[in-house]
């Protein structure tokens, strides 16, 4: 709020100041200049805290592969719960990005840098059919993320036609009216250039909030306190119903055909043959 009035002289009312957080939410849901109020407050504060979390990260005099156990927890967690309470998932793999193939990525980008890389830390969830991916997505953006940290442009579809999918369900084609989504209805298959156009695939990279133990704030440089206990570690996730998997296992989809493709791409901005290369990585 203090921002708000300090750059932009925004008038609050004295309702909303004195509002809690949870009070905040409930008169964002509602009508009027008390909800423009709330949803601009909540706004703003989102954006903080989601930079006091940055700057708690590098703070932190922990590596990424302590903070990755950290994420990996939570998301184990919850995707245990998701199991226990019968959803029908039939296939969960979480792994961590080995430095060969984080190697072979960057290479294989020109413009690649370290810090554009999104998935040191992925997950991957497979349904048992297309009707279950949305319930999923739906669970893990209520109990895992929130769906606004889900990362812009670092998104791709080609399992799910939205706008198809909700008019074929009631209870779903009544709300599409309120929503500004022009092109749901298009595929988007994202910008992998190694990835074979009949990939089927619903993936998007998020930033997953993550608790540090009291243990591990004690070891941060005075100060840290002020930043809150919550850091956002960014992940990878894939979700793709069976029939699609058993497509993807196969041909040009197939995950060996993806790394070749990406290999050849290393061998010409590396300048190196792949008879060379292969001969190289034999004698180590």
């Amino acid at each position: 709020m203090s921002y708000l009035r300090r750059n932009f002289a925004f008038s609050i009312p004295r309702a909303v100041e004195r509002a809690s957080i949870e009070e905040l939410l409930l008169l964002a849901s509602g009508k009027g200049h008390r909800q423009l109020c709330a949803c601009t407050i909540l706004k703003a504060l989102q954006i903080i805290n989601h930079m006091a979390g940055r700057e708690l990260l590098f703070c932190l005099p922990v590596s990424d592969r302590d903070l990755f156990h950290f994420v990996e927890e939570k998301v184990y967690r919850v995707v245990g719960t998701m199991l226990s309470e019968g959803f029908p998932i039939t296939e969960f793999i979480g792994g961590r990005k080995n430095p060969d193939s984080t190697y072979t990525k960057l290479l294989s980008k020109p413009e690649a840098t370290a810090a554009a890389l999104y998935d040191k830390l992925r997950f991957r969830i497979v349904t048992r059919s297309k009707g279950h991916i949305l319930p999923v997505l739906l669970y893990l953006t209520e109990r895992l993320f929130p769906f606004t940290y889900v990362v812009p442009r670092e998104s791709a579809n080609t399992i799910l036609p939205f706008h198809a999918y909700c008019s074929a369900h009631p209870h779903l084609d009544r709300l599409l009216k309120q929503l500004d989504g022009g092109g749901l209805d298009q595929l988007r298959p994202g910008d992998n250039a190694f990835s074979a156009p009949n990939y089927r695939v619903i993936h998007f990279v998020t930033d997953v909030p993550v608790r540090v133990p009291p243990h591990i704030m004690e070891l941060a440089p005075e100060g840290s306190e002020n930043l809150g206990p919550i850091v956002y570690m960014l992940c990878e996730f894939q979700i793709l119903d069976a029939e699609s998997e058993e497509l993807n296992e196969s041909g040009d989809a197939s995950h060996d055909a993806y790394k070749q493709r990406q290999k050849r791409a290393v061998f010409a901005r590396l300048r190196i043959s792949p008879r060379r290369a292969r001969r190289v990585t034999d004698h180590g």
